[in-house]
């Protein structure tokens, strides 16, 4: 069940997020997600779909970040009135796979590129700090932030959630965390440890 819980506390660009996880792990990342291939596949496509749908009806009027997953989308970012942010939402909700979306759009003017910077930083703050902790694979949490506030998702357990939601809330200009976890056991064959991947078997190199 998807939650949406706010908890009082104290958008990562892809380069970002990179440079905390290190160049080259992508294929890891993959290979590690709780998601399968083609889900992946499918989030990035419904993120690019709605976010070219919004960019079409309503150009530079609005601030829209779209992040879905596990095929359940977030929208935020800043609308400048209530009919634009329920339009905002019916194309997203129009996507193909798209299986529900939650609207966090705020009714204000377009945010500041210096507020959206420092959202940026709050995020690679926080996946810093998760790194840190090491009490969960950080590939099983996905977090944006926007006007400070983190939002975190993922599909995890709820050890998982709890520590994720601590570090978040604790972290220094985070005003507010919402989770949007899916939960699994531990027991459950999605949340299931996994084995190291084997490195590729070295082929002898011929003689000269």
């Amino acid at each position: 069940m998807l939650l949406a819980a706010p908890l009082i506390g104290g958008t990562l660009a892809g380069c970002v997020e990179m440079a905390i996880i290190g160049a080259g792990s992508v294929a890891v990342m993959s290979a590690y997600d709780r998601r399968t291939t083609g889900t992946q596949v499918e989030d990035e496509g419904i993120e690019l779909r709605a976010q070219n749908r919004i960019g079409e009806r309503y150009g530079d009027k609005v601030h829209i970040n779209v992040t879905s997953y596990n095929r359940a989308v977030l929208l935020t970012g800043e609308a400048p009135d209530q009919s634009i942010k329920d339009g905002i939402e019916k194309l997203a909700i129009a996507v193909p796979s798209v299986r529900g979306v939650t609207n966090e759009i705020q009714v204000a003017g377009v945010s500041s590129l210096g507020a959206r910077s420092n959202d940026s930083y709050i995020t690679s703050k926080v996946k810093a700090r998760f790194v840190q902790d090491g009490k969960f694979n950080t590939v099983h949490v996905k977090v944006v932030t926007e006007a400070s506030v983190v939002y975190l998702m993922g599909v995890v357990t709820e050890s998982e959630a709890n520590s994720a939601v601590e570090i978040a809330r604790t972290t220094g200009g985070v005003r507010k965390v919402v989770k949007m976890f899916e939960y699994c056991k531990p027991t459950d064959e999605i949340c299931a440890p996994r084995p190291p991947s084997k490195p590729a078997e070295q082929r002898p190199r011929s003689s000269p």
